[in-house]
C-alpha cells in the first residue's frame, strides 16, 4: 500500500507560490491598468476573420507548465486582436457594458476568496452583503417598499436580465397553477404577454419554462414604441374566453431597439384586475432612476410583482450583475426551492437566514455583491448620478445634431442615452454607412429595424466617453455618409 507521505513527496509542487502570485498579480493589474489607459488606440470592433484567433493557438495543450510572462505576452499577441473593446469610449453599439476600477478590484477580491455562496451557511458574508446592497439599491432607485427585504419581498443578484425573466416566469407559472406545473408539467393553457419591442429573452424564457412559443402573445406598440394597453387587455380577454390561463406579462422600461417605455401604471392595472404576474424589465434604463428627475419612467412600478435592472450595463459594474426584485419572495422560493439532504443545516431550518439558491436557477453562486458594493462606496450616489446625467446630456446633444442636419432624421423618441436615427437616403445607404463606420475601427454602432426601416443606434454610456468622442463620432458619421451616397449615385448613374 502506498503511504500518504510517499504520495506527498513524489509529486512536484506545481502551484503558484504566494510570492509568485504577488509578483504576477502586480503584473496582471499593471496590464489591466495600461489597457484601460490605452484602450482608445485599438480598433473598437475586432478586425479579424472567423477562425483567425484559433489559428494562432497551438493544436495541443502544453504538457509542461509555461512561464507566466509568456502567458501574459500572449494576451497582446493572440487575444487582443480578437477583442471587441466594449470599454472603449468610442463603443456606441447595443447598450453599454461598462466597467470601472472599483468593480474590477471587487471582482478580483471575490475571485481570490473563491466563495460558493449557495446557502447562508457556506458563506454568511456573501449572503448578508448581497441582501444589504440590494436594499441599498432599492433605496437609491426609490423602488416600492415591497421590494425591500424588510417587507414581503427582496432582491437577489442574477447573472442577467434573461435569468431574472425566467425566474419571474416560473414563479408566475406556479402561482397560476398552485404549484401544479412543477409537479405535473404545463398543460398548454398558460399564456404570456409582452410587446413586439421586448427583448428576445422573454421568448426564450417562455420556451424554457415549458409554456411553448405558441402561447406567447406579442402585443402591438404605439408610435412611441410602447406597449398598447388596450391590445393587451383584449388579448388577455380573448385567451380567457378560449379557455387559456393568462399568467405573465413582461413590460419594459427601455426596450433594446428603441428605448421604448411601456406604461407601467396602465399595464399594472390590467394585471391586477386579471390576477396576472407583472414583471418589469429595466435592464439598461433602470440605472437612470438613481436620478430623481428620471423616476417618472417607473411610475406604476408599485403594481409589479417583479423587477430587474443591470448594473453591468450602465452603473460601472462589470458583467455579470443583474439586480432582480420580487414583491412576494414566497412565490419565488416555492417555485424554485429543492432541499436535498446534503444541503440541510441548522441555519436554514431555523428560518432566520436567506438561502439564495432558492432565488435562482443554478445551485452555485459567486460573490457578485462585492463588486457592486465597491462601486457604490467608491462613487457614492451623487457620483453615479453625475455620470448618468453626463451620458444623457451627451445623447441629447447628439440628437440635436441629427435633427439639425438635412440628411438625417430622428427615428424614435430619445428620453435617455440612446438615439435612434437614420440617413434619409434609405436602407441601402444606412446599411452601407454602418458597415463602413464599423470597419474603420474608429467607432462601433449597431442597428435595428423600426417600422421596417433600417435604423442606426447611438448608445452613449461607456465609462470614459466624453464630449469629444461623441463629436468625433458625429463628424465621421456625416463624412462617411457623404462618401457612401456619392458612391451609390455613381453606381446608379448610367
Amino acid at each position: 500500500m502506498v503511504q500518504p507521505t510517499e504520495v506527498r513527496t513524489s509529486i512536484p509542487d506545481y502551484h503558484m507560490t504566494p510570492d509568485e502570485f504577488r509578483r504576477y498579480g502586480y503584473a496582471a493589474v499593471d496590464w489591466i491598468a495600461s489597457y484601460m489607459q490605452e484602450v482608445e488606440r485599438y480598433p473598437v470592433l475586432a478586425q479579424v476573420a472567423p477562425g483567425e484567433i484559433r489559428s494562432r493557438l497551438p493544436a495541443q495543450p502544453p504538457m509542461e507548465g509555461e512561464p507566466f510572462d509568456a502567458i501574459l505576452a500572449d494576451m497582446e499577441r493572440v487575444i487582443l486582436p480578437g477583442v471587441t473593446h466594449w470599454q472603449s469610449p468610442n463603443f456606441f453599439a447595443f447598450f453599454p457594458a461598462n466597467a470601472s476600477g472599483p468593480a474590477i478590484l471587487g471582482d478580483l477580491l471575490a475571485a481570490g476568496l473563491g466563495v460558493q455562496g449557495m446557502i447562508w451557511a457556506t458563506s454568511p458574508a456573501c449572503t448578508e452583503l448581497e441582501t444589504h446592497v440590494l436594499d441599498w439599491m432599492a433605496q437609491m432607485l426609490a423602488l416600492p417598499p415591497a421590494f425591500h427585504s424588510s417587507s414581503t419581498g427582496g432582491g437577489v443578484i442574477q447573472d442577467s436580465a434573461s435569468s431574472a425573466a425566467l425566474c419571474a416566469l416560473i414563479a408566475a407559472r406556479e402561482r397560476a397553477t398552485g404549484l401544479a406545473s412543477n409537479a405535473r408539467g404545463c398543460d398548454g393553457r398558460l399564456t404570456a404577454y409582452t410587446s413586439t419591442q421586448a427583448h428576445s429573452s422573454i421568448e426564450k424564457a417562455v420556451k424554457i419554462a415549458g409554456l411553448g412559443q405558441e402561447n406567447l402573445r406579442l402585443i402591438e406598440v404605439d408610435e412611441q414604441y410602447a406597449m398598447r394597453v388596450d391590445q393587451l387587455a383584449a388579448r388577455i380577454a380573448a385567451d380567457r374566453a378560449a379557455g387559456k390561463i393568462p399568467c405573465f406579462v413582461s413590460a419594459t422600461v427601455g426596450t433594446t431597439s428603441s428605448n421604448g417605455m411601456d406604461p407601467l401604471a396602465e399595464i399594472g392595472a390590467v394585471c391586477r384586475a386579471e390576477g396576472v404576474w407583472l414583471h418589469v424589465d429595466a435592464a439598461m434604463s433602470g440605472t437612470a432612476a438613481i436620478c430623481p428627475e428620471f423616476r417618472y419612467l417607473q411610475r406604476g412600478l408599485e403594481l409589479a410583482d417583479s423587477y430587474c435592472f443591470n448594473p453591468h450595463k450602465w452603473m460601472f459594474t462589470n458583467f455579470d450583475c443583474d439586480c432582480f426584485y420580487v414583491a412576494d419572495r414566497r412565490s419565488l422560493i416555492q417555485a424554485l426551492s429543492i432541499l436535498p439532504e446534503y444541503l440541510r443545516n441548522q441555519a436554514t431550518e431555523s428560518g432566520a437566514v436567506i438561502d439564495y439558491r432558492d432565488w435562482q436557477i443554478p445551485l452555485g453562486r459567486r460573490f457578485r455583491s462585492l463588486k457592486l458594493w465597491f462601486v457604490i462606496r467608491h462613487y457614492g450616489v451623487e457620483g453615479l448620478r453625475a455620470h448618468v446625467r453626463r451620458h444623457v446630456a451627451l445623447a441629447q446633444e447628439f440628437l440635436g445634431w441629427v435633427i439639425a442636419h438635412p440628411d438625417f432624421e430622428q427615428a424614435a423618441p430619445a428620453p435617455l442615452n440612446l438615439v435612434c436615427f437614420r440617413h434619409r437616403g434609405g436602407d441601402a445607404v444606412n446599411q452601407r454607412l454602418l458597415e463602413r463606420l464599423n470597419a474603420s475601427g474608429a467607432l462601433y454602432l449597431s442597428h435595428t429595424k423600426l417600422d421596417g426601416r433600417y435604423t442606426l443606434r447611438m448608445s452613449i454610456g461607456q465609462t470614459h466617453t466624453e464630449a469629444h468622442h461623441v463629436a468625433a463620432a458625429w463628424e465621421r458619421i456625416v463624412a462617411t455618409a457623404q462618401a457612401v451616397v456619392a458612391e451609390l449615385e455613381e453606381v446608379e448613374t448610367p
